[in-house]
């Protein structure tokens, strides 16, 4: 495990939960797809959500980043409420830009790896911190390549995301998401768009990444991963928290009938 990565993880201690949700609510439309969550994600804790498509996970984790707005409920991210003020009993949501400042610190990984694809691995992995943090060439640079190094690429900082594979592009984007030195990092479906043998390279550095101490919150099928890596299951379905637990008693020994049915189709 290389110091870069353990020195993200170690930014994220302090007191209280991380990420906490409280009867959050999201709709799009008439099309309820959140109906009350209730979440908790300790600091240091690795939470994986499963679930079948259209069961909210994805749009759970956008509404912990304030990528969607919700409705109902409150989202704390490390003691603050995420992309709101509280103005007397009302929440206000907050300027695009203050909204901005919190969201640099929660890393996010996208099914599809979203890089620029007329700039180098160097040149995507260092842009974020030099703009938005200010960071000199220098020290970002340095950081960038160690963080390279770290997820077996180090050879890599020249190249163009169209000479890489989908498990090399998907590493360069959970090198760049730490960059930004987040307290937390969300993974929505990491290894979803990419082919069966490239998966196993992807999962190794998400594991490291769990290894360091880093907050992680994961929407994924990979159940093996689940298993192996995460502290507790959250199995939600048609916008509720179904059942959660350790991936021993969640996967293992479901005890809600539609958890079974879940797990029976996809094991």
């Amino acid at each position: 495990m290389s110091a870069t990565i353990r020195e993200s993880a170690a930014a994220a201690t302090g007191p209280g939960p991380m990420i906490k949700a409280a009867a959050v609510r999201k709709s799009y439309g008439r099309l309820e797809v959140l109906k009350g969550i209730d979440l908790q994600v300790d600091r240091g804790e690795v939470v994986c959500l499963i679930g079948p498509s259209g069961s909210g996970k994805s749009t759970l984790l956008r509404c912990i980043n304030h990528l969607e707005t919700i409705e109902g409920g409150r989202m704390w991210v490390d003691g603050a409420v995420m992309g709101y003020d509280l103005k007397g009993t009302k929440l206000h949501e907050q300027p695009h830009a203050k909204i901005c400042r919190s969201r640099v610190e929660i890393g996010m990984v996208f099914q599809h790896f979203n890089l620029f694809p007329h700039m180098n691995v160097l040149e995507n992995l260092i842009e974020a911190p030099r703009l938005v943090l200010k960071e000199k060439r220098p020290s970002a640079t340095a950081r960038a390549l160690a963080l390279l190094d770290s997820v077996g690429l180090a050879d890599k900082a020249k190249a163009y995301p169209r000479q890489l594979s989908g498990g090399q592009q998907q590493r360069v984007a959970i090198a760049r998401a730490l960059c930004m030195r987040p307290k937390v990092m969300l993974f929505d479906e990491p290894t979803s768009a990419l082919d069966p043998e490239l998966v196993g390279e992807v999962l190794k550095v998400m594991k490291d990444l769990a290894a360091s101490g880093m907050t992680m919150v994961v929407v994924t099928h990979e159940m093996k991963f689940a298993r192996d890596v995460a502290d507790r299951v959250v199995f939600m379905d048609d916008g509720y928290v179904v059942e959660q637990g350790t991936a021993q008693d969640v996967i293992g020994d479901p005890q809600h009938e539609r958890t079974k049915a879940f797990l029976a189709s996809v094991l």
